[in-house]
């Protein structure tokens, strides 16, 4: 992942933020999200994300480094959710 840097006109950047708290998701996270929404649904045909790219929020924030894990757990019939 890198370090990028976005203008957002006061008010967005205010809306960003209240939602993040109230989902209690940092700002960074939301603002991946939406703009993996945004570009998936904007990317046309042969997009390289799929249409449900961010559409799903796990609940976790270890998803990636525990990917391999997860779906073993998945396999294995193990329901690691958070509590």
């Amino acid at each position: 992942m890198r370090r990028t840097t976005i203008f957002l006109e006061e008010r967005l950047l205010k809306r960003v933020k209240q939602a993040a708290r109230a989902e209690g998701r940092s700002f960074a996270a939301v603002v991946r999200e939406a703009l993996a929404q945004y570009v998936a649904r904007a990317g046309g045909p042969g997009s390289p994300l799929p249409s449900i790219t961010g559409a799903y929020d796990s609940g976790r924030s270890d998803t990636a480094e525990r990917a391999e894990e997860l779906l073993r757990g998945l396999i294995e019939g193990s329901h690691d959710r958070p509590g």
